[in-house]
């Protein structure tokens, strides 16, 4: 091994370079983390704010989707704690000199809940169908600068790239790049929106997307011990007053999400046990860089100094967050540049939207989709903070499905709302690249595309940190996007569910961990053996 691979493996921690870890140097993984302590069986009942309408594991896009999704079908890697990657379907990787080949050598005897083998050439396969941009994955600009997977032999894949990418990986932990069958994708693709052939801890029982979900332990799965539930339900609670209810009253076992609200009534209630972690969560507007009037900065700036940021944190967060700086690297990423939080300054911002050629204000409508609705609190929020600066908003509120078919990625002023990513690479890659998988704002900057491709074939630490400093001041300098606030993430369960600890990530479970203790209701465990 070269010195400056040997130097990879030895340096790299969470996320990034967390990715070539010690058991990739030994070609071992991890022993499974709480067999001999957790309990089999029962029944696990979790709730979610919004339906699962995509069931398809290379197409899902909001977070019930990658729960389901992640219990059907595994990847070639997953997130850990801490953003650590770790062994999923592949047993250990390890890169080339240069960064740009990557050979992933895959468990034995893993097959698919059809009890077909899945072997290196249904990687191949997925992952041609995940850069196909006919498939329609979100997982395409998502998974690293792929030129290139074949198979070597039954259980070894080789990836080649287009450039050096460090971050490999993690990269391939992506939600989207689940594992399918190469005889599927041959045949019906989309097929894969009615049912599921994964390698996943569970298989598919029944599918009512706007009401239960309901998957069953794999037997045949990878670890023999796990998962330690039978049997897992997702129910859909659309109102998140009667979601906690539910939970308080037993009805429920898990949420996977509440609002401050509601999470300041579940920490008081008996048998609850509410849970909170930091994260890079947000909340963003974006703005249509290549339309009249957000193409001028100025205007975008003149917004961003409208904004009270730690007043957001209490509005919109419930003080459940951070103040965000306008870029989407929060404290929680490891490449977080500190630099002094953008105050509100109303007369600069009417002064530049002036200068813009807007000296009487400029009239707009911003649209704000119901899920989750904290998008129209943040709405109205800036609607009256901006307002003396000039501007003029109307906000708009739709049902999330017309949002999603209708305004995002296409719009010219919304609010998104994402989850943290693995890496600072993802989340720029994901939103901010002018190749992003969701380009919503068209900023298309050329010397920020240039500066995160550098930091991406970077193995020097200091090197890589000076990077994205620099991306970030200039995401800053310009506002493709205005993030005022990062959120806590926010959940509960009851108190007998073991081995559940929320993700900082936001779309990363690992239920195959989950448990109940001794102290379950009979309805749950019932069917434990």
């Amino acid at each position: 091994m070269s010195s400056v691979t040997r130097r990879l493996f030895l340096s790299g921690t969470a996320a990034g370079l967390g990715a070539l870890s010690a058991f990739s140097l030994t070609g071992a993984a991890p022993a499974f983390a709480q067999q001999s302590a957790a309990r089999r069986g029962g029944v696990l009942r979790i709730s979610v704010d919004q339906a699962a309408s995509v069931i398809h594991p290379l197409r899902t896009r909001v977070n019930p989707e990658y729960l389901v999704a992640e219990l059907l079908y595994s990847g070639l890697t997953r997130l850990a704690a801490g953003m650590k990657v770790e062994p999923d379907l592949a047993l250990s990787w390890s890169p080339d000199q240069t960064l740009t080949e990557w050979t992933f050598v895959l468990r034995q005897g893993l097959t698919f809940h059809d009890g077909s083998p899945c072997t290196a050439a249904d990687v191949v396969a997925t992952f041609t169908a995940i850069l196909d941009p006919k498939t329609a994955s979100p997982g395409r600009t998502n998974v690293g600068p792929i030129k290139e997977v074949t198979a070597k032999d039954e259980r070894t894949v080789l990836f080649r790239l287009t450039s050096p990418y460090a971050d490999l990986p993690v990269a391939l932990a992506y939600t989207n790049a689940r594992i399918v069958p190469a005889k599927v994708i041959e045949t019906d693709l989309d097929s894969l929106s009615r049912s599921a052939v994964g390698t996943g801890p569970f298989k598919l029982v029944s599918f009512e997307p706007d009401r239960k979900i309901v998957v069953e332990r794999n037997p045949a799965y990878y670890d023999p011990a796990r998962p330690y539930l039978d049997r897992v339900e997702v129910l859909v609670y659309p109102d998140r007053t009667a979601e906690a209810s539910a939970l308080i009253s037993g009805d429920i076992d898990l949420m996977l999400g509440t609002a401050p609200g509601e999470y300041q009534r579940l920490e008081k209630s008996s048998g609850v046990k509410a849970l909170r972690v930091p994260s890079g969560q947000f909340l963003n507007v974006n703005m249509g860089c290549d339309q009249k009037p957000f193409s001028d900065p100025r205007v975008r700036k003149a917004l961003a100094l409208s904004v009270d940021r730690e007043a957001m944190v209490g509005f919109v967060a419930g003080g459940y967050g951070t103040p965000g700086n306008d870029t989407p690297i929060s404290p929680a990423y490891r490449f977080h540049r500190e630099q002094p939080l953008r105050k509100a300054d109303l007369a600069q911002a009417k002064k530049l939207l002036a200068e813009a050629g807007y000296p009487n204000g400029v009239d707009l409508t911003m649209i704000a989709s119901d899920k989750p609705g904290t998008r129209t609190e943040l709405a109205v929020a800036i609607r009256e903070m901006a307002k003396p600066a000039g501007f003029r908003i109307q906000v708009q509120t739709m049902p999330h499905a017309t949002y999603l078919d209708q305004v995002w990625k296409k719009g010219n002023f919304y609010v998104g709302f994402y989850n943290m990513q693995a890496t600072a690479d993802a989340v720029f890659s994901l939103l901010y690249t002018s190749d992003a998988a969701w380009n919503e704002t068209r900023w298309n900057n050329k010397d920020f595309d240039a500066l995160v491709a550098e930091a991406r074939a970077k193995t020097d630490e200091s090197e890589r940190a000076a990077l994205y400093a620099k991306a970030q001041q200039l995401m800053h300098d310009e506002v493709p996007s205005v993030i005022p606030v990062f959120f806590d993430l926010l959940a509960a369960r009851r108190d007998y569910v073991e081995g559940y600890d929320l993700h900082p990530r936001g779309s990363v479970f690992r239920l195959d961990f989950v448990s109940l203790g001794a102290a379950a209701p009979p309805s749950r465990i019932d069917k434990r053996g």
